[in-house]
């Protein structure tokens, strides 16, 4: 009775917003984004939910509503975006029932907030399609429990219905712990002798870029015969975005203990590596997920040494051809792909890179260098640990602090 409630209200928030006015209680009337122009119609209509950002983050949504948006113009199907009304699984549940109610038969997710999501609603819309990107086994394990206040699970929240992925679901993880090595390797061949790592939330993904970065930054200086001399600064914000305190840690970092550059990873924190950067003439910040050169460098000109990427916009394109093609439900419906290294040539090939145009590249790490690194790390001859429960051992040294939330 209460999915029924929630649908009905949905179909009701839907016809209100094309009728122009807004639902009573709604303080964001634009909480459904707007369609496509193309008028051409198709067995497949595409809805993309973002989390608690919107399609200007420059970040995960952005990247991945592009996607969408490209692909969906480029083979004539009507797409569209659905923003929550607020950060928690029940608005983005009910953006999914909004979406069914308009005739959406495939939704695309990016991030790990959605394993509630899915949980909640894979088993009732059998039909429907679910794209879920960075939405691990763990993650979707735990959307089905409750929790005690330390975070720890209880009981399972329906006791008849036990953790499960849907055979209408699709779930990409990503090995960040690559993307980390790559960018930590290179910032420590183009010079940087202090580094940091500025984490969001201690969730998996982050960690193993962390643990990544820091496998990278060590390799570089041992194969540079300088690990003595190299030394990372490690914390976790606490959360996905900056603020004034976070700000203040990164202004000791930069301005008391020497630090060069900061790998930003966590969505928005990265406002406050690059607000302490600025203050600090030559201070450098590696950007996270997507090329975040274009919003970094707008704090200082030239201050993004490179990002650690993940191939968000290349999943999009090949599960949308799936369904289009009618290779989905055999293919990929019901399962889960750890995305990484795909060539050892062509490195944009990869689902895990740093960006070919805008790293700072030079004489101590070129695109030929990279290129070799890649190869490296296909062919196996350069191994990288993926796992996350204590930090690498290295030979430089790691001071990690204190969670700043």
């Amino acid at each position: 009775m209460k999915k029924l409630l929630a649908l009905l209200l949905a179909v009701v928030m839907v016809a209100c917003l094309f009728a122009g006015c807004t639902p009573s209680g709604d303080e964001n009337p634009g909480s459904t984004g707007g369609n496509n122009t193309n008028t051409q119609t198709s067995k497949y209509k595409v809805a993309m939910i973002t989390d608690y950002g919107d399609i200007t983050d420059q970040s995960f949504n952005q990247t991945t509503y592009e996607a969408v948006k490209a692909f969906c113009e480029a083979n004539g199907l009507a797409y569209k975006y659905f923003k929550p009304e607020s950060d928690s699984t029940d608005a983005r549940v009910a953006m999914v029932d909004a979406a069914v109610a308009d005739g959406y038969n495939v939704v695309v997710m990016p991030g790990y907030a959605f394993a509630g999501t899915i949980a909640s609603v894979q088993d009732e819309y059998e039909t429907v399609k679910f794209i879920a990107l960075d939405v691990s086994d763990w993650d979707l394990e735990d959307a089905f429990y409750n929790h005690d206040e330390s975070g720890n699970r209880t009981t399972l929240i329906d006791a008849s219905n036990e953790p499960h992925q849907g055979k209408n679901v699709y779930c990409a993880v990503y090995q960040e712990e690559l993307a980390g090595y790559m960018a930590g390797y290179a910032a420590v061949k183009l010079g940087y002798k202090h580094l940091g790592f500025l984490g969001g939330m201690a969730v998996p993904a982050v960690i193993r870029y962390g643990y990544g970065f820091v496998q990278g930054v060590n390799a570089a200086a041992v194969d540079m015969n300088i690990a003595g001399e190299v030394t990372v600064e490690y914390v976790y914000g606490g959360q996905f975005y900056g603020d004034a305190d976070i700000t203040g840690v990164m202004d000791t970092w930069y301005q008391t203990l020497g630090v060069e550059v900061v790998f930003a990873c966590g969505g928005g924190i990265y406002t406050s590596a690059a607000e302490a950067a600025a203050k600090v003439t030559g201070a450098k910040v590696i950007g996270v997920d997507v090329d975040q050169a274009g919003i970094i460098d707008a704090y200082g000109t030239g201050m993004t040494i490179t990002s650690a990427m993940k191939g968000l916009g290349a999943t999009v394109n090949t599960l949308l051809k799936a369904v289009v093609d009618g290779k989905f439900d055999k293919e990929f419906g019901g399962k889960l792909q750890n995305l990484g290294l795909v060539s050892g040539s062509d490195p944009t090939l990869n689902y895990v890179q740093i960006p070919m145009e805008t790293t700072q590249f030079g004489d101590g790490f070129s695109k030929d260098d990279y290129k070799t690194l890649v190869a490296g790390m296909f062919d196996g001859t350069i191994k990288v640990s993926n796992a996350i429960d204590a930090m690498p051992e290295t030979s430089i040294t790691v001071n990690s602090h204190d969670q700043i939330k």
